[in-house]
This record gives structure tokens, sequence and C-alpha cells, in this order.
């Protein structure tokens, strides 16, 4: 059997697509059913140990488990909210640390995963962009975290995820392959049966990829990171928009609505004395209008460097107003976890079990 060496190690069967996984069995004299026996046993039942795939041949196990392996997180540590709300630092097999979060409401669970290990993009006010990029996370482990999150839930609230979202740690289309692998498998009859309309990721705003998923005819839900509808202020707290400015976006995603007829949502974080007044709501207005879409207005959640602040209620409140008053559709979103340092932003890595590996 043919091994793909990784990091010195053997190479995780799951990295293998289905027909990569066939192409595997055929050239060590095994039948091509046996593909779908082991893709069932990795993705729908999510086992992690060759010996419980007990409708395989012993010989043909002992010979996955000699060329191969299947990585685990190497440990977890859970931190809950006053809200319910329960932040998971993970370890991966690497040791590196990334966190996930399960987000529970009366309607919903949802899971907050990552999708890259710290981030490259440094946008001012959140705090994982202080970290570096240390590696872009593989597919199994993404999924990994939905599966995890998903257990939590079920033992904590009686129920399992309804919702996941692409807004942990990392920029999830500079990772685009591995996402749509793990999005592929969370979907799949095969894997966790999810519908896409379930799943929604959120990127800062990188134009190429936003079209390479209208390309794909997408069917999950796309979120921008927008946060200022003016150039000079989103370079300002932003840097991918040097880039990849209002333009080159509002381009982009014209694109990818003419292909998916998805309508897309702008996340916008609303701070105090820097885009809270009514000029920044208008400009926002008419970005609005360039682009089949509707906004989320998130409160802002502190980081260690104070330099930006929460605005006020009554500006919020104003802020959201002139939306709806000129047919822009807007929810203000309430910050869950942020005692734990598990909300929009937040994630860094600030817990006790990152600081003894």
């Amino acid at each position: 059997m043919e091994s793909i060496k990784h990091a010195h190690k053997r190479a995780d069967l799951r990295s293998l697509d289905f027909e990569g996984l066939q192409s595997t069995l055929i050239k060590v004299g095994e039948p091509k059913y046996r593909a779908k026996q082991i893709w069932e046993w990795l993705w729908n039942k999510q086992v992690h140990d060759f010996s419980e795939m007990t409708n395989l041949p012993k010989a043909l196990r002992d010979k996955l488990a000699e060329e191969y392996e299947m990585r685990s997180f190497a440990g977890k540590e859970d931190q809950r909210s006053e809200d319910g709300t329960v932040k998971m630092a993970l370890k991966t097999y690497d040791h590196k640390i990334i966190e996930s979060v399960l987000i529970p409401t009366d309607k919903r669970k949802t899971a907050c995963i990552s999708s890259q290990v710290g981030c490259s993009l440094s946008c001012a006010f959140c705090a994982t962009g202080k970290l570096k990029r240390l590696r872009n996370l593989e597919a199994f482990e993404i999924f990994d975290q939905v599966v995890e999150v998903d257990r939590v839930s079920r033992e904590l609230y009686g129920e399992g995820l309804s919702n996941i979202v692409y807004m942990g740690m990392g920029e999830p289309l500079l990772n685009l392959k591995q996402v749509l692998q793990s999005v592929d498998r969370i979907t799949s009859e095969d894997g966790l049966g999810m519908s896409p309309k379930r799943i929604t990721i959120s990127t800062a705003g990188i134009s190429k990829m936003i079209r390479k998923l209208g390309d794909e005819k997408v069917r999950f839900n796309l979120a921008l990171s927008l946060h200022a509808a003016n150039d000079e202020k989103r370079s300002k707290i932003m840097p991918i928009n040097d880039s990849n400015n209002l333009e080159v976006l509002a381009s982009a995603l014209n694109y990818y609505y003419s292909q998916t007829k998805n309508q897309v949502t702008f996340e916008y974080i609303i701070f105090k004395d820097f885009n809270d007044e009514i000029q920044d709501a208008q400009e926002l207005v008419k970005f609005c209008k360039k682009v089949p879409s509707k906004v989320n207005i998130i409160e802002y959640n502190s980081i260690d460097d104070g330099e930006f602040e929460q605005a006020l209620p009554e500006k919020v409140d104003a802020f959201a107003h002139h939306l709806k008053k000129n047919g822009i559709v807007a929810k203000v979103r309430r910050s869950r976890g942020k005692d734990i340092d598990a909300a929009c932003g937040q994630l860094a890595n600030k817990n006790d079990f990152s600081k003894t590996t």
C-alpha cells in the first residue's frame, strides 16, 4: 500500500477522497466495495481506531494501520459561560491549540468553528488577528470540531447542532480546499447529513475566492465581515481592504450571487466613535443596495488592547433604525460568552490549557 508522508508521520486515512481510497484498496488487491465500508466508518460513525472497523477483515485493518493513522485531538479543555456558551480549547495532533464554541439558544444550538491555527489578516479589532497563522487546518480537523461540539451540545442540552458557522480562528477562504471538503463531509448523507443552508462561512473579503465560491455554485450561506462601507475606514481596521476594496468586493459578491442566488450577509461590528454615526449607516445603505444582502449589526467585544469600545446603545438603535427605514433588512446581534472570551473576535487561546502545551 502506498505511503504518503506528512510531517514525518503516516498520512491520515481521512485525507484521502473516496476515489483515492478506492484506488488505494485496488492497489493492494482489495475489492472496491470495501471503500464504501471504510468511508462509513470514517465519516458517519467517526471512528478513530482501525480495530473498530468490525466488518473489515483483520488483515486489511492491520494493513491500513501500518500505512495510515487517524488523528484525534490530543487534548481538550472546556470553559462554560454564565449564559451557557461553551468554549473548547482543542489540542491538535501536532500540539497546536484551536478554539471552537457552542452557542446555545432556545431555538438553536450553533457551533462556531475554526479553519486555521491563528490568522494572517491582522484585523485591528480581533484577538485572533494578533496571533500568527501557524498552519491551515485539514478537513478532518474541521469536521472533528463539529463532532465534538455536537457531542457537548447533546450532553448538556439534550439536542444536537442546528447550525454551523465558520467564524472561529482563521480566514476560511485562505484555506478554501480544506473548508469545502469539510462542508462536503458535514453535509453528505454518508457524513453528518446537515443541510448546507444551516452552514455559514464568514470571510474578511477575499474577492478571488468569493468568485470561486460562485463557480462552485456552493449552497451554504456566505457572510462578509464588512464593518465599514468606506474604504478609508475599512482599511484602518482591516488591512485586507487595501487589496480587496469595496468596489472589488461588490463586483465579486454580485458574481457570487449571479451563480448561487444566495443573498450575502454583511457583518458590521459597531464601534464607539468610529463607525456608529448616521453617516456611516447611510454609507452602508448605499453599499447594501449594490449587492443583494442583509445586515447583522454586532456589538463589539473588547480585547486586551483597549483600542476600541462598544458603541452606546442609543447609537446602535439609531443606526439600525436608519438601515431599516431605508429598506435594509437588519438585526442587532447580542454577543454571548463574553465572560469566557468566547464572543466574536475574542478567540485568542487565553486559557490555562494553551499555557501548558
